[in-house]
């Protein structure tokens, strides 16, 4: 089966947390072969982990994000298309006085030049982006 989703940072650490949002575990599973991520999601997510002093839980942080993440789902990375598709929106929406952050417009561009629907709690982070796909599955 193909990609359909990008799953963004909140996502992806949802699964790990002591207690997960079941709207958020359920979708997981239900969409589970259709499942990827950004490279730059992953460093997101890994810089976080090594953010936290030595301890079970920066342990288990890192081993979730070695053994599960980064074998068992497609990453999807920043290049050229996505590149160009960042330049133009971050232009348009910064001459609107919007300032958009730079790894969210990695992010956005990756899924939009892979034609992906955006998987995310932080949906404001992504406003204005131009025919971004967008679902927050922590809403039922």
């Amino acid at each position: 089966m193909s990609a359909r989703y990008l799953l963004d940072t909140n996502i992806l650490s949802e699964a790990i947390k002591p207690q997960p949002s079941q709207a958020v575990t359920t979708r997981l599973t239900q969409h589970k072969a259709h499942l990827a991520t950004a490279s730059v999601v992953v460093h997101e997510i890994l810089f976080g982990c090594l953010k936290i002093p030595p301890s079970k839980r920066r342990t288990a942080i890192q081993n979730y994000i070695v053994n599960s993440v980064l074998t068992s789902l497609p990453i999807f990375h920043y290049n050229k298309t996505a590149a160009i598709w960042h330049a133009e929106q971050r232009a348009h929406l910064t001459a609107q006085g919007k300032t958009p952050g730079f790894s969210d417009g990695q992010i956005a561009a990756i899924a939009k030049t892979n034609d992906l629907i955006l998987v995310t709690r932080n949906v404001k982070d992504f406003d204005g982006f131009t025919d971004l796909r967008i679902e927050n599955w922590f809403e039922k």
